[in-house]
């Protein structure tokens, strides 16, 4: 789908990136910043991530050592490659938000603490929810440790949607969720800096 959009789209630049090789996102920071030269990189979203089914009776060490190096790890290893390059567009402008420098987060409803007992589904997703959960933490550090430099950081809940993760069963496709994002995207400011917020802007419990 995104060989099929590159194709008709021609400012639509396809990068390889393994998200948990070093080698892998160093080649990929560089390949970014031929790209976009002086004026950095103004938004920076960290979407990989992958999920096992495992309840309670089914969950491993390893599986929970996996999806948490891919969901969690990877997620601060590679915006940590990718902050000076955050860092130089934020030198370009002032406020907070897309259009300076920010940092989205895919999280995940499942993720939320206080709405553990919402839904009787996540709880066959041990590994998936508790890496999104701590994915959340490094999203308010980031916001915390980088509010001085101007990049402003948030986790994002983009709704149950018809992808390969998702599956047949989720109520959305993805055609539906993406103007809400956009949108939400494009309303960020400072105060919405270190916050939960699903793809139509709501803000949702940690």
């Amino acid at each position: 789908e995104l060989q099929q959009l590159s194709k008709q789209y021609s400012n639509i630049k396809l990068l390889q990136l393994d998200v948990v090789c070093e080698n892998s996102i160093k080649k990929v920071v560089k390949e970014v910043e031929e790209i976009v030269g002086d004026k950095g990189l103004n938004c920076l979203i960290n979407n990989a991530g992958i999920n096992v089914l495992a309840s309670l009776e089914e969950v491993t060490a390893e599986t929970m050592l996996t999806i948490y190096e891919t969901n969690t790890v990877a997620q601060l290893m590679v915006t940590k490659a990718f902050l000076p390059l955050l860092r130089r567009a934020a030198q370009l402008s002032t406020g907070m938000g897309c259009h300076r420098a920010a940092i989205i987060n895919m999280s995940s409803l499942a993720a939320s603490m206080q709405l553990v007992q919402a839904n009787e589904m996540f709880l066959k997703v041990y590994p998936y929810r508790i890496a999104k959960t701590a994915l959340n933490m490094i999203t308010r550090c980031l916001a915390a440790d980088l509010k001085s430099d101007g990049i402003l950081c948030i986790s994002l809940h983009p709704g149950w949607l018809q992808t390969d993760m998702g599956g047949n069963m989720a109520p959305m496709q993805v055609q539906e969720a993406i103007p809400g994002i956009l949108s939400v995207l494009d309303r960020l400011g400072e105060k919405e800096n270190g916050s939960f917020l699903d793809w139509q802007g709501e803000t949702l419990p940690w």
